[in-house]
């Protein structure tokens, strides 16, 4: 079945980096999009960012824009999230999540584009 693990979360001071994967089986990685999302404590679900099966086009949340990288490994089925320049504010759960199709628009998923959820790895920036 389809299995998606998070990992690279931690505790990191305001302004450093981290880099979040998400190693991907039970299907075949390659045919789809992937999406990051996060949820904040006491929060609902936030879209971060989305890439296509191939990699070549990407969106991003206003929030994170110039400061987070997706990206993606299909020969290593991984899918990553780079994120520089912290802040508080990006304290959150992080799930990767597998999409219906392969493709991505401009806007930011509909619910019902998304097919399936990792458990999330946490992320504290704090001093």
């Amino acid at each position: 079945q389809v299995q998606l693990v998070e990992s690279g979360g931690g505790l990191v001071q305001p302004g450093g980096s981290l880099r979040l994967s998400c190693s991907a089986s039970g299907f075949a990685f390659t045919n789809y999009a992937m999406t990051w999302v996060r949820q904040a404590p006491g929060k609902g679900l936030d879209w971060v960012s989305t890439i296509d099966n191939v990699g070549r086009n990407t969106t991003y949340a206003d929030s994170v824009k110039g400061r987070f990288s997706i990206s993606r490994d299909n020969a290593k089925n991984t899918l990553y999230l780079q994120m520089n320049s912290l802040t508080p504010e990006d304290t959150a759960v992080y799930l990767c999540t597998k999409m219906t199709s392969s493709t991505i628009s401009i806007l930011p998923p509909a619910a019902r584009e998304y097919s399936n959820w990792g458990q999330g790895t946490q992320v504290t920036v704090s001093s």
